[in-house]
């Protein structure tokens, strides 16, 4: 990281940022049941993150950190390593409670299309409750935040002897940083999989997810 850190080059910074997105959308794509078939699998989870995290902290480093270039490496890699590590995490979850919920309500959800309703009303409960998987960590993490637990961050400045106040300060920064981009991530990679698991006449392609894993 010294060597990494010491190199100002804007090419470097891109290159190892995007390496970091295409592991973790590597892992979003692995840790799903069900996952969409072909590159739609890898695809959206990737993009889904790419958006969030990368648009999250170009704009923490533009408008609040004020790195001077923007892209410095010491700033931009661990600002954008704790945006991915907690986004990944939401979409994943996300993503597997809707491919999974959608399977196991096919029937439902048929005779609901067949009925007349449109993809998204018919969709709708398996939807919420995906958001809801993908959104409960964070919300757990910032509601404990401080209280319940002292965020790994926040613990090493207060005993780096950095002021408890100015400590805070930034770990609001950082929590606030990652519920939006897990907020967008999630947002962007659920309703990105029921435009592709539904076609333009609102019928349900479930042909289009693999099969679930088999277990041992």
């Amino acid at each position: 990281l010294k060597s990494l850190f010491s190199i100002l080059s804007p090419w470097l910074t891109l290159l190892v940022a995007t390496s970091m997105v295409l592991f973790a959308g590597r892992e979003v794509w692995a840790r799903q049941d069900r996952k969409l078939r072909g590159l739609w699998g890898f695809g959206i989870g990737t993009g889904a993150m790419a958006f969030a995290g990368a648009g999250i902290t170009v704009i923490a480093l533009t408008t609040m950190i004020g790195s001077d270039p923007w892209w410095t490496p010491r700033f931009a890699l661990p600002v954008l390593g704790m945006v991915l590590g907690n986004t990944m995490n939401g979409i994943s979850l996300a993503l597997d409670a809707l491919h999974t919920g959608i399977s196991r309500e096919r029937v439902s959800i048929e005779a609901q299309l067949l009925l007349g309703q449109t993809r998204w009303s018919a969709l709708r409960p398996v939807l919420r409750r995906a958001l809801r998987s993908g959104f409960m960590p964070i919300i757990n993490a910032m509601g404990a935040v401080g209280i319940v637990s002292l965020p790994g961050m926040m613990t090493g400045q207060i005993l780096s002897g950095v002021d408890p106040t100015e400590a805070v300060k930034y770990q609001l920064l950082v929590m606030f940083l990652i519920g939006g981009a897990t907020g967008l991530g999630v947002l962007a990679a659920t309703f990105g999989s029921v435009w592709r698991l539904t076609d333009e006449r609102d019928r349900l392609r479930l042909e289009r997810l693999t099969k679930p894993k088999e277990t041992a």
